[in-house]
């Protein structure tokens, strides 16, 4: 499905496409003009995607067909074993994680998962986790630390789930707990945000040495909706959020609350997810090459260091 700013070029694409069959079946040499759309088609394209808003962005991140976790496990990742399960009361299948191989390199992998389509975006809760997610991603920290196994989390939720059951269950104390949990690790951690980082229901597996975000994705304390229903009490006013709630990653790269960028193809990782996974895949080879000389003491502390400082200005 396309989205508002994008139907320019998805018509200038079609028209192409007819011109393309027109040639073919009639033999009538349209060449010329096919390369003046052509010509044109790449204009628009880098001069919509180059100029991108922050609620463009936020659309982009939540465009059917961008890569989940079970997609990135499934082709960067070697030999996935899927742990289920918080050993207290049932699996969560918002939140997946396990084991497997990164080039030869044993690690303990933990995400967020929303569903391909509507019947598995019921059953994964729309990627929004309940307690017993976070506890499930805690005994999978506790894996990586027994083990010494670098420990990668893959972020992609609007948010925590805000129902009853949750709450009852202790949502935000558990929250609290896998915060704590992940900033305790003396092993090697990478958090990605693949998409959607939404509030203290991404910061759970998000308290990492190096935190990366894909190009076309958002990381922020509510989502824009929510934030423009209190702010203006009117969820329409989500793209003067998006804006107002500086998201975006370059934003967030400024403001050194992430470390690194990670490339998508031209039109968002949904257009090209085999290369967007690539890029996903380089990221982290290069991200764990960088922590791979630290101490479990040097790494504990990095990660000390790193989120200690997040808001804090020195004079000039």
């Amino acid at each position: 499905m396309a989205l508002e700013f994008e139907k320019p070029i998805l018509e200038l694409e079609k028209r192409i496409a007819e011109l393309k069959e027109t040639a073919r079946t009639t033999g009538v040499d349209l060449e010329a003009e096919i390369r003046l759309l052509e010509e044109r088609l790449a204009r628009l394209k880098q001069e919509v995607y180059g100029n991108l808003t922050a609620w463009q962005r936020v659309q982009l991140a939540r465009a059917p067909g961008r890569p989940t976790t079970l997609d990135v496990l499934e082709r960067a990742f070697q030999d996935f074993l899927e742990l289920h399960g918080d050993r207290a009361f049932a699996d969560d299948p918002a939140i997946v994680g396990g084991l497997a191989y990164l080039e030869g390199q044993k690690v303990v992998v933990v995400g967020h998962q929303k569903g391909r389509d509507t019947k598995e975006n019921l059953q994964r809760n729309f990627g929004m986790p309940h307690p017993e997610g976070y506890r499930k991603a805690m005994r999978l920290m506790d894996l990586a630390d027994r083990f010494g196994y670098p420990f990668i989390s893959f972020i992609d939720t609007p948010g925590a789930y805000p129902g009853v059951s949750a709450e009852e269950r202790g949502q935000a104390w558990v929250i609290a707990q896998s915060i704590q949990r992940m900033s305790r690790l003396r092993v090697p951690a990478i958090a990605l945000i693949l998409g959607e980082g939404g509030s203290g229901g991404a910061l759970a597996i998000g308290v990492a040495n190096r935190v990366l975000i894909m190009e076309n994705a958002w990381y922020s304390v509510i989502s824009p909706e929510s934030c423009a229903a209190i702010l203006w009490r009117d969820a329409k006013e989500a793209p003067k959020a998006a804006e107002a709630l500086k998201l975006t990653p370059t934003d967030l790269l400024a403001q050194k609350v992430v470390d690194a960028i990670v490339p998508e193809p031209e039109g968002g990782a949904h257009k090209d997810p085999f290369r967007a996974i690539q890029n996903i895949k380089e990221a982290l080879l290069r991200t764990l090459e960088e922590l791979k000389g630290l101490s479990p003491e040097e790494l504990y502390q990095d990660r000390y260091r790193r989120f200690r400082t997040l808001g804090a200005y020195a004079e000039s």
